[in-house]
């Protein structure tokens, strides 16, 4: 009897060990449990949104226009503060007259930027703003998707045309310089 017992365990381990060497085997080769993965559709851009302010968007705006030499024949410079400043310089009988124009920037749901104008001065002269805005149009040079309006009297800046390097867009969100919060999308190709 001493000798079946020893024999049942045996057998009992030999028995365990094969059912757990089959166990393994049938967990080895089932295949892996994967997640979702996304898919790229053909044409389609990677958003990242992009949180900024006035300051750092000045200075970004101004060392665009400085690099593409988008400035023409007459200097102009860009300011964010309360309102979008366009201040530039006219030459007119060798003396540079200062001119000032004031924006009030809105973000469109399309991603571009409305700029609708709220004030012009040309050293202390008052002139309609028509005139001016015409007269801007015509003597600076402004890259293609920035459409002056002088009818208007607004700037229509299309960012989703906007050409940069790479394929990517621009898109505006947010353009709130009360709370000094100005928020785009910048879509990134993923071909």
């Amino acid at each position: 009897m001493f000798k079946n017992k020893w024999k049942v365990a045996f057998l009992s381990l030999i028995g365990v060990l094969v059912l757990s060497i089959i166990i393994l085997t049938i967990m080895i080769f089932q295949p892996v449990e994967k997640s979702t993965i996304i898919k790229k559709q053909q044409g389609e851009e990677v958003p990242f949104a992009v949180t900024t302010n006035r300051e750092d968007l000045t200075k970004l705006i101004n060392h665009y226009l400085e690099k593409e030499g988008l400035n023409g024949p007459i200097h102009y410079e860009i300011n964010i503060a309360d309102q979008v400043e366009l201040y530039g310089t006219l030459p007119i009988f060798n003396t540079d007259i200062q001119m000032k124009l004031t924006f009030e920037p809105v973000a469109l749901e399309n991603g571009d930027l409305l700029l609708k104008q709220k004030e012009i001065s040309i050293g202390q002269l008052p002139l309609p703003v028509s005139y001016i805005m015409n007269f801007i149009a015509n003597q600076y040079n402004f890259p293609d998707w920035v459409d002056i309006q002088p009818n208007d009297e607004e700037i229509y800046v299309h960012l989703t045309e906007m050409n940069l390097k790479n394929g990517m867009l621009v898109k505006m969100k947010t353009f709130d310089l009360e709370q000094n919060i100005i928020q785009f999308n910048l879509l990134l190709p993923t071909e």
